[in-house]
């Protein structure tokens, strides 16, 4: 959540950029305005039942005086008129403590202050593509949709699942199983090899850590509770929400920092409202594996840490051979936490769509301050300040996600091509051979949408950290710049692209 003082203007704080923030999230403006009121009200009775403190430890000290003087005379009106200011300073706490807890809750409902270089639009179509990266298959006709190349495979059991496990349940099995340990494995060394320490957190929490960590709305359209002997727990939806929760109520040392987490987990989602082709075979499920990247930094460091993150993210999925793109997310589209995002959308050519892989995210000193994580004093800084470190996270690999992305795109006409680094990880298997024929009533053609706009087959860049922005059009404000870095790619001519088109 964010700072209370940003909401006093006269101790310097700025109600007026929170407004601000508020309507580029296309968000509750007037909430801002009763917070401010709020906190107001509660700091009145604050500062009277401090005086009504102050007031009963200046009759007290008379009281002592007279009884040290052996003078009983006034002692039991000063003692009624101690009762008194008690009853009323008892009073005046409960309506504080009353306030005060609505304001903390109206606090939690304010999103993080929008990065300047965020688009402004409440319309996910005015994502600006900052970056593709590869060559997109159009040969969509003669493809398989990836539920289908599990079957063909013999890599999962769908209906199976769905009796055992209920809606979207399901086994993988065989290849399909194979896959998916193969990423795991080699999402977590792809990381341990670039600074990461793999953690596997606790799969469910607290309910009052989780609130900490997640907000209100996830907890009926995302979160599965469990109800245990003494308290309720809540099975977590991404390890990014454990791990957040390691360092609460801690002072990091300030030469520890970055520290970067490479996270591996299950994970748990409801999906409330996900209907039609997204849940088909295992592309949108309620229980699967994934790596996450998890981030601590100084409020320095964190938005070039942000780049670095969005970097290692499209190295990973160039490692396997998906054409991409990456995207900023327009600023209606923002989870609470998040002051910027990008996603780096992989290509489908069933879908013949970019969908999204990876979410990348700054949440600056949102998520810190409410789980109480300071960084310890350092030169430079005023005497005893200790501020909230910046925390920030990234998927990695969602495993079935990208075991869709991965059929689709390499399939052949025998099998399935396995990318070169999940080889050795899969017992040195190059082609997973298709098992089971297609069914008599199958065609490559069901599942092609009437109109597609098939993007330009070409590689382009990662992009580079922004240090200016440049003004769009088409409902945004400000988007980052970035510039052209070359590096090599396989057969393939890189550019940067900074376009609101969706391709």
């Amino acid at each position: 959540m964010l700072d209370i003082i940003l909401f006093r203007a006269e101790k310097g704080g700025n109600p007026e950029l929170l407004r601000e923030s508020q309507r580029r999230r296309y968000a509750n403006v007037n909430l801002i305005d009763e917070i401010i009121e709020i906190d107001k009200i509660w700091r009145e009775k604050a500062f009277i039942s401090e005086n009504c403190s102050k007031e009963i430890s200046k009759i007290s000290k008379e009281i002592g005086t007279l009884m040290k003087a052996k003078k009983t005379e006034g002692v039991d009106e000063l003692k009624v008129k101690i009762a008194e200011i008690q009853n009323r300073q008892a009073a005046l706490k409960t309506e504080a403590d009353e306030l005060l807890k609505q304001r903390d809750f109206k606090l939690t409902l304010i999103g993080n202050i929008v990065h300047e270089s965020v688009p402004v639009s409440n319309n996910e179509e005015n994502n600006i593509v900052n970056v593709t990266w590869g060559n997109p298959r159009t040969d969509r006709n003669e493809l398989w949709h990836h539920h289908r190349l599990l079957y063909m495979i013999d890599g999962y059991e769908p209906e199976r699942g769905s009796i055992v496990a209920g809606h979207r349940g399901y086994y993988l099995k065989g290849a399909g199983m194979l896959l998916n340990m193969a990423l795991i494995n080699y999402g977590t060394h792809f990381l341990s090899k670039r600074g990461y320490t793999p953690v596997q957190p606790p799969f469910f929490m607290r309910k009052n850590v989780m609130s900490e960590c997640a907000q209100l709305s996830q907890f009926d359209e995302e979160l599965y509770k469990v109800t245990g002997a003494a308290e309720d727990f809540y099975l977590i939806a991404t390890s990014e929400q454990p791990i957040a929760a390691l360092h609460r109520d801690e002072t990091l040392e300030p030469k520890s920092l970055p520290i970067r987490y490479a996270g591996s987990s299950a994970c748990f989602r409801k999906e409330a409202g996900a209907h039609g082709k997204d849940t088909w075979g295992i592309f949108r499920v309620h229980q699967f594996d994934k790596i996450e990247q998890f981030c601590i930094t100084s409020p320095e460091e964190s938005w070039d840490e942000h780049e670095k993150m969005l970097k290692l993210s499209e190295e990973f999925y160039q490692s396997l051979g998906i054409p991409y793109r990456v995207v900023t997310i327009v600023s209606g589209e923002l989870n609470n936490a998040a002051a910027k995002k990008y996603d780096l959308e992989g290509w489908f050519p069933c879908f013949a769509e970019y969908r999204e892989l990876v979410s990348c995210s700054n949440c600056t000193d949102y998520q810190s301050r409410r789980l109480k994580i300071r960084m310890g004093a350092t030169a430079g800084r005023k005497q005893g300040e200790r501020p909230f470190v910046h925390m920030l996270n990234s998927t990695l690999c969602a495993t079935t996600r990208t075991i869709c992305a991965i059929l689709e795109n390499h399939q052949c006409a025998e099998g399935i091509r396995v990318p070169e680094p999940l080889r050795a990880l899969m017992g040195g298997i190059e082609l997973i051979p298709f098992k089971n024929a297609p069914k008599k009533d199958w065609k490559k053609t069901d599942f092609i949408p009437n109109k597609i706009d098939l993007p330009t087959p070409a590689t382009t860049t990662t992009t580079t950290p922004a240090t200016t922005s440049a003004t769009t059009t088409s409902a945004t404000t400000t988007t980052p710049e970035t510039t052209s870095a070359t590096t090599a790619t396989p057969a393939a001519t890189e550019t940067t692209t900074a376009s609101t088109t969706t391709q």
